[in-house]
């Protein structure tokens, strides 16, 4: 066992103890999910947990985010932590009590249980004020999901409510997960999630009837070729140590069975691990579209949005996180991860401007293999709650290790 830490001592039985506290709040998050960067009722709970704590509130002009500053008992750095607001379109199949009351809305990626471990990590940080040399930002924020919330906080100021410094020293992040073994907590240094961009290509032929191809310009075989041929680019133009995916997960064309449809439409993902890898990526996706039309006669328009950047973690800030889960939680719940993942996450935005580390705090029902869990973004995931206490325990933790 690693020796007791006196900064340390007892948060584990602090969080427990708050655990009625947490759960209450999300399940009331869960059964009210609120989509994108507007969340009045999201907020308004957040607001409500943390009207009797001794926290400066600054709300965003723009978006639904929250920001709550804890002022330590001297001065000192400024630590970030971060929890996202956000839910998933998607109709909610689980058997708990407190499913989503709301059509086609479920917390599926358990943001609902970051902003409860969040919360009451707030409120454990108040009680140990006196133990704090510096300043805790409390980061509530809304679209995580593709809406790009913390670049918009950004945006509004979130890094200078550090005060004179001007960014924050450290920042960091959990993201609860259904696949994992609940109270376990998985990292790695440095990149830990993907860049993400969305790919669509419409190409473009010349009409006619189907029994006579000849007298068109049929643009549904260049489509169908440009699908292989973009696969095959990925495996000759990017290095097999450079981790990428690109998926074309959408193809619509035509409207029956005996008409040429002058257009077909691809879209699709691309992941990627590095911005010199993503880059090439963009200009070869581009190249491959535009020349296969033009060996069918056709052309294409090709436009790729760019998304999340990749979540990259500082190497110091990893170790840290590791070796705090290992005091806090104990040496066996803490793994590193060997490989990061394609998903993609907006923490990105803030460890690009401030050192810092997202970890993974394991959730899996209890009883359940984590291979066969439902996993997050499923409509059928469930997360164990008791492993929140230990994601309240780390997120207080991670401040007062920082503000010692």
């Amino acid at each position: 066992m690693p020796p007791v830490d006196p900064q340390l001592a007892g948060l584990g039985d602090q969080a427990r103890a708050l655990q009625p506290r947490t759960v209450a709040l999300r399940r009331a998050l869960h059964r009210h999910p609120e989509l994108g960067l507007d969340l009045p009722r999201t907020r308004d709970a957040v607001l409500a947990e943390l009207a009797d704590l001794p926290l400066q509130i600054h709300l965003g002009r723009t978006v639904s985010s929250v920001v709550a500053v804890l002022e330590g008992a001297r001065r000192g750095p400024t630590v970030l932590l971060r929890g996202d607001m956000d839910a998933l379109p998607l109709r909610e199949d689980t058997p708990v009590a407190f499913r989503s009351e709301i059509d086609d809305a479920m917390h599926a990626c358990g943001h609902d249980t970051h902003v409860a471990m969040l919360a009451s990590a707030a409120r454990l940080l108040a009680r140990r004020r006196e133990q704090l040399a510096g300043r805790v930002l409390l980061m509530f924020q809304p679209g995580e999901e593709g809406f790009h919330g913390a670049r918009y906080m950004i945006d509004e100021g979130l890094l200078a409510r550090s005060g004179p410094a001007g960014t924050p020293d450290s920042a960091y992040a959990l993201h609860i997960s259904a696949t994992l073994p609940s109270g376990e907590l998985h990292t790695r240094p440095g990149p830990i999630m993907a860049a993400a961009d969305v790919v669509r290509v419409t190409v473009t032929g010349r009409g006619g009837h189907a029994s006579a191809p000849h007298d068109a310009l049929d643009p549904v075989p260049a489509a169908a070729a440009m699908v292989g041929a973009l696969q095959t680019m990925l495996t000759r133009r990017v290095d097999t140590h450079q981790p990428a995916v690109l998926t074309v997960s959408h193809i619509t064309a035509g409207t029956t069975n005996n008409i040429i449809p002058e257009t077909a439409f691809l879209e699709g993902t691309l992941r990627t691990m590095s911005e010199p890898v993503r880059a090439l990526l963009h200009e070869e996706i581009h190249r491959v579209c535009r020349h296969t039309a033009l060996a069918y006669d056709c052309t294409a328009e090709v436009r790729i949005s760019s998304g999340y950047p990749v979540t990259v973690n500082d190497a110091d800030e990893a170790e840290r996180v590791g070796d705090l889960g290992s005091r806090v939680l104990g040496r066996r719940r803490v793994a590193s991860m060997p490989n990061p993942i394609m998903g993609a996450e907006d923490f990105a935005y803030v460890l690009r401007e401030v050192p810092g580390a997202l970890a993974f705090l394991g959730a899996c029902p209890r009883g359940i293999d984590p291979n066969s869990a439902a996993p997050n973004h499923s409509n059928r995931v469930v997360f164990d709650e008791a492993a929140m206490a230990s994601g309240v325990a780390m997120y207080a933790g991670l401040a007062l290790n920082a503000l010692r």
